[in-house]
């Protein structure tokens, strides 16, 4: 990032921060590591390269135990000088709070074969894994900071190599802090802010503005670098005022005459500004409603016009675009906080709480919730991730291609006939819409549409309904609310918002309106040849966890990135797919039996005896990433394989500890795998640990298929009672639901013949997209926490961690031995 990302966040006049300058150190690489108290305590990790300090912000600091795998969101860079900066950054300014010199020092690369370190060093910057050591006074020793694949944000991890500098123990960093420093920054915390005059850029020609769009995200966070306001449903407008007053659409329509509730307050206003915000309609018990805004006339009194601003772009002739918005806000507040307005509201934020928002937005009835970088410019008519949006109701807009008869008691039409534009400038049908209408918007809808009557069909494919519709010219655009996107390119389930006069038809497009004009559409279709067999996956954006926006395509990617480490222990095991072909959230179904004919020539299966159906049924077998990933596209989230292999169906590989919570936190639930392993290690028994990927979790004991399924069920049963024995009060080993509320149930009858669990490294099809994690034991603590491992963190997890079940067939467990050191 160049330095003028740093530059433009800051006012030098006002902060004693160095200003940009390149240079280098003489004497080897430096780096430096900065506690910074501000609205957020963290700790700033940079690291000297090309001239600058290459930055990251760690919210929890370094940490000297491997196991700690600190989240480093990598910032822009600071200059070199930057490296001896400490006190405090004034309130009103970028960063504001107190800096203190944690720790700095010297740093190299690991990497040994290159003479130049600092080459080396920008290559593994660009690819997003760096190895380093760090000779500092408190910070020793080597540690790898790894990018995280498709995460937002530029979001790193920071971990402690296992080397003579580690330390086993649980490290907080805010131990090793002097008390009056913790003590400067809190004081800083509590002083009021010193109210500063907003400042303007020099004057500019007029500009022809149109507004900023926002890009939609997939899940609201916390983070001190954005603000957070209300997501507005009406029509977007930028507001003249001063010389001349008009009110402009984001398609450059004048809509001065038709709202003049709001005129009469921006007459008010005596200086020239152009301000950006959205204008609603509400009724007299002040709920918003789109329709009313659609339908409104300047002499209905029923109606009250507000038009809510948020951001100003020019003040007397001087653009303010390239201010950053808080300065903008500032600007926008000392303007309007000069007036009194009927209909003219200042925009509310707050700074940081995205979560905290979003949860009153739900509660109140809200349409979502806006997030913007609090740092960051204007840009002009541009869609951006510096704005984002976080919506409950998925809404399109569409145009109207004709209406179909009225049946029944409905008047006038029945449905509307929906398209958009094709990426080829085609009209394609996207589905009917036949609800959300009333009397009045059925006659007014209804009028506008005979007057565009067309004879010719402007649709290729067959439409709903077609003998019954009247076709009209595609001019006009309505807004439609609706649950999700058909495998067929329709809306399902649309519901009629209102029309969008401020929309042009050529502005609805189907190449995803989200999107930046140069932002690369994804395939939808591929075919992988792995291991020299083809795999065909298909509707890979579709969409498979909606809360967070991923999609079948990245639970394929991923299963293609850790497929082998996860297949030794699926190789040779009978599957039972749990498929889930729209998503996590929608109905799933098991499949045991596969049809042979369906199947890719290469898939392996086993017939195996079905003792329920008394009859022999045809499994899938995974023994290569091939069919990981064929299983995958079938939409199987969740990997779940038998405990035994179809060569040797009678005796299981593992023996398994279910540990399943009721409602119990996960902090008890790590206190129960603690006892199991304390009863193992009584009788000399090696345990693996994993978590569910759900809310418990999985014991494995290696048993090499050594026992019947009837011995090791007993055996684990025998197990679960002396664990139950020791912690009563919150366990049950009683199988009925009923029996064990707001207990954890030790299940035991995992080690049945036929009986399946989701897999090391499977995906769960839970919220967050959470895997079933391999852990080393001393990884089972209060810290745990199972949405630390996902589809997003897992990959990275397992490249820079020793894998804690290494070995694990070479540790067979004898139970007999076992079940007798036991019974003394």
């Amino acid at each position: 990032m160049p330095l003028s990302a740093y530059d433009k966040k800051r006012n030098f006049e006002k902060t004693s921060e160095p200003k940009s300058v390149k240079e280098k150190s003489k004497k080897g690489l430096r780096f430096v590591v900065q506690r910074h108290h501000a609205s957020h305590l963290h700790y700033d990790f940079r690291l000297e390269m090309d001239g600058v300090l290459k930055s990251w912000a760690v919210p929890k600091g370094p940490s000297l135990n491997p196991n700690d795998k600190r989240l480093a969101m990598m910032v822009e860079d600071h200059p070199y000088a930057y490296r001896t900066f400490e006190g405090e950054i004034p309130k009103g300014n970028y960063g504001a709070g107190t800096v203190h010199q944690f720790d700095e020092g010297t740093y190299t690369s690991l990497n040994k074969s290159t003479k130049d370190d600092e080459k080396e060093l920008l290559k593994e910057l660009k690819a997003g894994s760096l190895k380093i050591k760090l000779k500092g006074r408190i910070l020793k020793g080597e540690f790898a900071l790894v990018k995280i694949k498709s995460a937002e944000q530029n979001a790193w991890l920071l971990i402690k190599h296992n080397d003579e500098y580690a330390v086993n123990d649980k490290f907080d960093i805010e131990k090793l802090i002097p008390k009056e420093i913790i003590k400067k920054g809190k004081d800083f915390k509590s002083k009021k802010e010193e109210k500063s005059k907003p400042t303007v850029v020099e004057n500019h020609q007029s500009i022809n503005y149109q507004p900023m769009l926002a890009k939609l995200a997939p899940q609201v966070f916390d983070d001190e670098s954005y603000i957070y306001e209300r997501k507005i449903d009406g029509y977007r407008i930028l507001a003249n005022t001063g010389d001349s007053i008009n009110l402009i659409t984001r398609n450059g329509k004048d809509y001065t005459s038709n709202y003049e509730q709001v005129v009469s307050d921006l007459k008010l206003i005596k200086e020239n500004a152009v301000l950006d915000g959205e204008l609603v309609a509400e009724d007299k018990d002040g709920n918003q409603k789109f329709q009313l805004l659609q339908n409104y006339e300047n002499d209905d009194k029923n109606i009250i016009l507000k038009y809510y601003v948020f951001d100003i772009l020019s003040l007397n002739n001087h653009d303010v675009t390239e201010l950053p918005l808080l300065k903008r806000k500032a600007l926008l507040k000392s303007l309007i906080s000069q007036y009194k307005f009927e209909h003219i509201i200042l925009m509310d934020f707050i700074e940081g709480e995205g979560k905290q928002l979003f949860t009153k937005a739900k509660k109140e009835g809200w349409e979502g919730i806006i997030g913007k970088k609090a740092q960051d410019e204007y840009y002009i008519g541009k869609r951006s991730d510096t704005w984002l949006k976080f919506k409950f109701v998925n809404s399109e807009e569409a145009i109207i291609c004709g209406y179909t008869k009225p049946t029944g008691s409905r008047k006038y039409f029945g449905a509307l006939v929906l398209g958009m534009i094709d990426e080829k400038g085609q009209l394609k049908y996207i589905g009917n819409c036949g609800t959300g209408f009333n009397d009045d918007t059925l006659k007014s809808l209804y009028d506008d549409l005979n007057q565009r009557i067309l004879v010719k069909k402007p649709l290729s494919e067959k439409v709903n309904q077609e003998k019954t519709v009247t076709w009209v010219r595609p001019e006009l655009v309505c807004e439609v609310n609706y649950t999700e996107w058909t495998e067929d390119g329709h809306l399902r389930h649309p519901v009629f918002k209102g029309l969008r006069e401020d929309k042009d038809a050529d502005e609805v497009n189907l190449d995803d309106m989200e999107k930046d004009d140069n932002e690369e559409e994804s395939v939808n279709e591929k075919e992988l040849e792995l291991e020299g067999k083809k795999v065909k996956v298909t509707n890979l954006d579709k969409v498979f966890w909606k809360k967070e926006g991923y999609t079948k395509g990245d639970l394929i990617n991923y299963y293609e990135e850790i497929g082998d480490e996860m297949l030794p222990y699926l190789k040779d095991k009978p599957l039972s797919l749990n498929r889930h072909p729209n998503g996590m959230d929608k109905p799933s179904f098991f499949q045991k039996d596969v049809a042979l004919n369906n199947l890719p020539k290469w898939a392996k299966t086993a017939e195996m005896h079905s003792d329920s159906n008394n009859k022999e049924i045809n499994y899938l077998v995974c023994n290569d990433k091939a069919s990981l990933i064929y299983m995958a596209n079938l939409g199987c989230i969740e990997i779940n394989p038998w405990l035994s292999t179809f060569k040797k169906p009678e005796n299981p590989e593992f023996m398994v500890i279910d540990l399943d919570p009721d409602g119990n936190k996960f902090s008890e639930v790590v206190e129960i795998a603690l006892i199991v392993k304390s009863i193992f290690d009584e009788i000399k028994i090696k345990s693996f640990v994993k978590t569910s990927g759900s809310s418990g979790i999985h014991i494995y004991v290696y048993i090499a298929q050594k026992y019947d399924y009837d011995f090791v069920k007993n055996f684990a049963e025998f197990i679960a009672n002396k664990v139950h024995e020791q912690s009563p009060k919150n366990t049950s080993i009683d199988r009925s639901p009923s029996k064990r509320k707001g207990l954890i149930y030790i299940d035991f009858l995992q080690n049945r013949r036929g009986q399946t669990i989701a897999a090391p490294y499977s995906v769960r099809p839970k919220p967050g997209a959470t895997v079933s994690m391999p852990l080393d034991w001393k990884d089972v603590n209060e810290d745990l926490d199972m949405n630390d491992f996902t589809i997003l963190t897992v990959p990275d997890l397992i490249k820079n961690s020793k894998n804690p079940w290494e070995g694990i067939n070479n540790e067979k467990s004898d139970l007999v031995k076992g079940l007798k050191l036991l019974s003394k």
